[in-house]
């Protein structure tokens, strides 16, 4: 099968999935998009919503279809499964969102798809090991949104901390996008700069007790938002189109994506949210940054998480 690399599919047409797709559209990334929903209708007025857009955009077909129309894809978006309501961690939704993405890995692979799946649904870290487990895909070709969301979230609230373009700040939040997440402080810069040095050129001081607030605000947004509004999905919808971008336009850059796991860290069996180059090929490599002691461990805790969750699962 020849893989149109402008055409991709979004399974699940709820608020994430559509906001995606609202993504794409803004940025022009695809000449062909195909929206799939189990409730039809669903699916068929949100491509109805976005054409009427269209004149206002890049050229593209957008249409409502069956995963027969997956055929050529060189991305398919996978967000159905249910959300997160308040008081649920992300791990709550593992046995709901398991049973549906099974169902939706069983009806991709029955089809000819050699494209990239890029998982959304939540606990993306479980579901992305899930979807590779299952769909028997090389893990390459098999990745998640990860912590790219919680990784814009630090750098905005870093960027608003030191009254700095939240661009030029340069930090991950690795580990399971989830309670169990972490910053690494240990390499965090601006534009270069270490963040020690940056703070002492400009006079500012980043003490233990507001790197350990900004943390927390990270890890909590999502509880935040839902509070107040029932669900999450601009920022995720960006986040997706970051690694989309990567993906169409071979961009090979450093995302930290979900990723399975071949001894990175001495971590084997289970998927991360760690910084990967990502290409038109979709994962090209782990990048195993430095840590210190503490963030070691923190990540080892949070993998002991995931691998009690995907055992959980009896795959």
């Amino acid at each position: 099968m020849n893989i149109n690399p402008r055409k991709a599919a979004i399974v699940g047409c709820g608020q994430v999935g559509a906001s995606i797709a609202f993504r794409f559209l803004q940025q022009g990334l695809f000449s062909q998009l195909v929206l799939l929903d189990m409730n039809q209708d669903k699916a068929e007025g949100e491509a109805m919503d976005l054409r009427d857009g269209l004149p206002y955009a890049a050229a593209m077909e957008i249409t409502a279809g069956t995963y027969d129309d997956i055929a050529g894809c060189a991305l398919v978006v996978i967000t159905a499964g249910a959300n997160q309501k308040p008081g649920e961690t992300r791990l709550d939704l593992i046995g709901k969102n398991t049973a549906i993405l099974r169902s939706v890995i069983q009806e991709i692979t029955a089809r000819d798809f050699d494209g990239i799946l890029l998982v959304v649904s939540n606990p993306v870290d479980v579901l992305t090991y899930t979807a590779w487990k299952l769909s028997g895909y090389p893990k390459e070709r098999v990745i998640g949104s990860g912590t790219v969301l919680d990784t814009g979230r630090l750098k905005q609230l870093l960027g608003a901390e030191l009254r700095v373009d939240s661009r030029n700040i340069h930090a991950f939040i690795i580990g399971e996008h989830g309670d169990s997440e972490l910053a690494v402080w240990s390499e965090a810069n601006v534009s270069g700069l270490a963040l020690e040095d940056f703070c002492r050129i400009r006079g500012q001081r980043l003490s233990q007790e507001v790197q350990d607030r900004l943390y927390r605000e990270v890890r909590d947004s999502a509880y935040q938002i839902i509070q107040r509004k029932g669900a999450t999905y601009y920022g995720i919808a960006m986040a997706a189109g970051r690694i989309a971008a990567s993906i169409v336009k071979d961009e090979h850059a450093v995302l930290p994506t979900s990723v399975v796991l071949d001894g990175q860290y001495g971590l084997h069996g289970l998927a991360l949210s760690l910084p990967s180059i990502i290409g038109r090929k979709g994962l090209q490599e782990i990048l195993e940054i430095p840590l210190n002691q503490e963030e070691q461990g923190a990540l080892e805790a949070s993998a002991a998480q995931m691998r009690e969750a995907i055992a959980s699962l009896k795959l």
